[in-house]
């Protein structure tokens, strides 16, 4: 099955999300999109079987996305061809020493994150 970008972004959240559910609001934050197009986009992928939508037990206008077994098993079988990319696009191109650099930015821009997360006023 093939699997766009934007399938990989839904189904990377959810596959990483406790229970592997997540409400829409959520997701949409997570991964970056407008509601109204993650609802499409979602549409899309209950028909193929990778995810099921049901409506919130604790909000009735909110809905919960789960990954579905399909769903998982494809994100799984998509994510080896995605990490092989990776590797020979970004990480083959570094030597041990920028991956390190790399490393250490990616953890100062974590917790640099994490501190404005913090701070009143904070979405």
């Amino acid at each position: 099955m093939n699997v766009s970008p934007g399938d990989y972004a839904v189904l990377l959240a959810l596959s990483e999300a406790d229970e592997h559910r997540l409400r829409s609001s959520v997701l949409a934050d997570g991964i970056g999109w407008e509601r109204s197009r993650l609802s499409h986009h979602l549409g899309r992928m209950e028909k193929r079987g990778l995810i099921r939508r049901h409506r919130s037990g604790s909000d009735s206008r909110g809905a919960e996305i789960e990954l579905t077994d399909d769903g998982a098993r494809t994100f799984r079988s998509s994510s080896a061809s995605h990490l092989r990319l990776v590797r020979q696009l970004f990480i083959d191109a570094l030597a041990p020493e920028d991956l390190e650099a790399a490393g250490r930015v990616a953890a100062r821009l974590r917790h640099h994150l994490a501190e404005i997360a913090l701070e009143p006023g904070a979405d």
